[in-house]
């Protein structure tokens, strides 16, 4: 049985949510996010509450439905809150910027690397070694952020590159004389 999917999911203030047979929909302040799931799974809403439970038993729809409890539970977030990764750049001379709808990155190539800003994210730089990506949409936030990384991934010898905040990069010790 579905430990997450027995859960209901609350329904913050200021948060409209429709259900339409198996399409849900989320309206807040930063946005609007619909999502369809499959008919394995009921969707019902109840006060303030959106509760799943399954159709029948069976693999499939045990399977569907922790997912789209968990799905729904980042729309309902998403629309409210929003989601945020911070990256972290270390190397020296490795730095990044925002310029107008592009994120400038300058990663010891002989180039710059330039990382256009999808629409519905923001991407800010605090400071010249640091990025956050933030949105409504988890998956989004979440591509966009692994994409940037992808860009100069840490090396283990020196940890230069771009990681996620609080990342841990297992380091190898260089070669001996």
């Amino acid at each position: 049985m579905s430990r997450i999917g027995k859960n209901p999911v609350q329904v913050p203030s200021g948060v409209d949510v429709r259900i339409d047979g198996v399409t849900v929909t989320a309206k807040g302040k930063l946005g609007e996010l619909s999502a369809s799931f499959t008919d394995d799974v009921t969707i019902t809403r109840e006060d303030d509450a959106i509760v799943v439970a399954m159709r029948r038993d069976n693999p499939r729809a045990r399977k569907m439905w922790g997912t789209t409890r968990a799905r729904i539970a980042n729309l309902v977030t998403g629309v409210s809150q929003g989601f945020t990764r911070k990256l972290e750049i270390t190397g020296v001379g490795y730095r990044a910027q925002v310029k107008g709808k592009d994120l400038v990155l300058n990663l010891g190539y002989s180039h710059d690397v330039v990382y256009p800003i999808a629409d519905g994210l923001n991407i800010s730089c605090p400071d010249q070694t640091h990025i956050e990506v933030s949105g409504a949409d988890k998956q989004r936030v979440g591509q966009a952020a692994s994409e940037i990384r992808a860009f100069r991934p840490p090396e283990p010898y020196k940890g230069k590159g771009i990681r996620y905040e609080g990342e841990y990069i297992l380091r190898k010790e260089g070669k001996k004389k």
